[in-house]
């Protein structure tokens, strides 16, 4: 990882109550690139994105573009350029697809960018799908269309860091590789992806580099093509027998 590092995380630690759930996480993600983490369920990659965006409190050391973050409030690190998309994705059902995204801009409504709204026309090219379904109830919408306006939502905020959990939860083999390639495509923007995925292959396959989380440790990292052919992540999350995902 030889560009400027866009976040630098040392030593982060975070749980719930007394239960500490990661134990002293060390990570970089540089600049345009996608990293991505993996592990099992209950190995703390969801407590990892929630501590990065301050939903959670952490101990440790977070910089974000060069500034310490770690006292700063949720809304103080979206303000930054900082954007998440939930597991649960927690879109509002009742409204349509473009009152949705348009939420997603707020960062940019308040920062004075009076061309906010252009913003729209380069989430629709990532996702033709949300422009044919923009005055459609978000509630309506596919589980595959929900994920791509969850993450579009986020996009609105023309963030510097998007961070994902689990895009592909749930979602059909042709969905997923669809997603993922909407993720790689997220380079030419200039975003920089962190990715918290338990399809290991598919995220391994996208990302330029890799950590792989379990029981609250960074057991593994690396460049995301060496992960895919250590013995270690083949046995637990790949599989020998299984085929690559189709590009």
């Amino acid at each position: 990882m030889s560009q400027k590092p866009l976040l630098v995380v040392k030593g982060l630690r975070a749980g719930y109550g007394r239960a500490e759930v990661i134990h002293g996480i060390d990570l970089q993600a540089p600049q345009g690139s996608v990293i991505t983490v993996i592990g099992p369920n209950g190995a703390g990659k969801s407590t990892l994105l929630n501590a990065l965006m301050g939903v959670l409190p952490a101990q440790g050391s977070i910089e974000f573009n060069g500034q310490a973050i770690s006292s700063l409030s949720l809304e103080e690190r979206v303000m930054l350029g900082i954007a998440l998309v939930p597991e649960k994705r927690e879109l509002f059902g009742s409204m349509p697809v473009e009152d949705n995204l348009i939420l997603g801009a707020f960062r940019q409504v308040r920062l004075g960018n009076k061309a906010w709204r252009e913003q729209m026309d380069v989430v629709f090219q990532l996702f033709p799908r949300l422009k044919e379904r923009r005055t459609q109830a978000a509630g309506t919408l596919s589980g595959g269309e929900r994920q791509m306006l969850a993450v579009g939502r986020a996009l609105m905020s023309r963030p510097t860091l998007l961070m994902l959990d689990e895009p592909s939860l749930g979602l059909a083999p042709l969905v997923v590789k669809e997603i993922f390639r909407t993720i790689d495509a997220l380079r030419s923007t200039g975003v920089t992806t962190l990715l918290v995925e338990q399809n290991a292959r598919a995220a391994l396959e996208t990302a330029d580099y890799g950590y792989v989380l379990e029981m609250g440790d960074m057991a593994l990292s690396g460049p995301a093509r060496e992960l895919a052919t250590d013995p270690r992540v083949i046995d637990t999350y790949l599989g020998a027998a299984r085929k690559p995902v189709a590009a």
